[in-house]
């Protein structure tokens, strides 16, 4: 039987004092894609999550919008870059789906610059997930870049089990089959970096996001 799902956030640490500090025009630009690490605060600079950034690109408005977990944070949360928290608030979550478990973020176009390649993984489309017995790979915040054998959609639910370590603060990571983007992290099974990971397949993720209207519909990854 399989074991509780553990949802894989962890709590930000010296968040209030960088979401939201400076000015736009003092602030250094962060350079942010699939696989970055990124910091979640409420609407008050209070920290709440570390998590890891999906991917990165334009809506067909031509917003600079990114995608992660969505047990990451609510609307109107701020997202912050991990490696740069000088840089302030660089983005706000503007939609979260708790069922298929991810979150859409606008990015302030003027403080983010997009990056298709974080350490390992290099993001140059999206696609369907690989089945049993392929091998897909993540790039997260915690654990950085580590691959196993997938199990496929066992309960057809647009959810796909691989073996790929993950652990706290990988939620969101970009699940990829070679430079092809096809799910995000979201959980892990049991312990950490033994337990399946359960991600959800981003053409769901998209699917969902066309059919909503709002902001990231047309979305298409930076290039």
């Amino acid at each position: 039987m399989l074991k509780k799902l553990v949802l894989i956030a962890t709590t930000a640490l010296a968040l209030a004092g960088g979401i939201g500090a400076g000015t736009a025009s003092a602030a250094p630009v962060a350079v942010l894609g699939g696989g970055s690490g990124v910091l979640v605060a409420d609407s008050t600079g209070k920290g709440k999550f570390d998590c890891t950034l999906t991917t990165i690109g334009n809506d067909a408005a031509g917003r600079l919008v990114g995608i992660t977990a969505g047990h990451c944070g609510v609307p109107g949360d701020l997202i912050g870059a991990e490696y740069l928290p000088d840089a302030g608030a660089v983005g706000r979550i503007v939609s979260s789906v708790p069922g298929l478990d991810y979150a859409v973020i606008e990015f302030d176009r003027g403080r983010v610059a997009p990056t298709n390649r974080v350490g390992n993984v290099t993001i140059t489309g999206v696609g369907a997930p690989a089945t049993f017995p392929g091998i897909m790979c993540k790039e997260g915040r915690t654990t950085g870049n580590t691959c196993g054998i997938t199990y496929g959609e066992l309960f057809q639910n647009d959810r796909t089990y691989t073996q790929i370590c993950v652990q706290q603060g990988d939620s969101g990571g970009p699940v990829v089959a070679g430079t092809t983007l096809v799910g995000m992290v979201n959980a892990y099974l049991g312990i950490p970096c033994i337990g399946p990971e359960v991600g959800t397949n981003i053409q769901t993720v998209l699917d969902d996001i066309n059919r909503g209207g709002g902001v990231g519909t047309g979305f298409t990854v930076t290039g």
